[in-house]
């Protein structure tokens, strides 16, 4: 069973933000009201590449950011499936599932 530290690891996070869980939370809600994988996947349906990893390369930096780990990792890889024109359906499902997990362990959170 996958624990919540390998979602969001606050104690990580705290640590790159001075200990400052007021502005952790912030950045959280902040996160968590816009819908990151939305756009990615009308770009990967347009077959906007381009657009596709800009997007995923923005998802996975504020998921490094904030420590939301699985999900920064998910868009790593579908980040390099892409730049080297591999097949990212795998990798798109993923991140929704990554994206759908972090999602319900950030409500404990927030």
């Amino acid at each position: 069973m996958e624990h919540r530290d390998q979602f969001v690891n606050i104690q990580e996070a705290l640590n790159r933000l001075g200990g400052n869980m007021d502005l952790y939370k912030r950045l959280l809600d902040k996160f968590s009201e816009t819908n990151q994988v939305t756009p990615l996947e009308e770009a990967l349906n347009s077959g906007d590449l381009d657009q596709a990893i800009q997007l995923a390369h923005s998802i996975k930096g504020v998921a490094s950011n904030l420590s939301l780990n699985k999900l920064a990792d998910a868009a790593m890889k579908i980040e390099l499936c892409l730049k080297e024109g591999e097949d990212y359906s795998d990798a798109f499902v993923a991140l929704k599932e990554a994206y759908r997990q972090t999602s319900y362990y950030l409500a404990d959170v927030q």
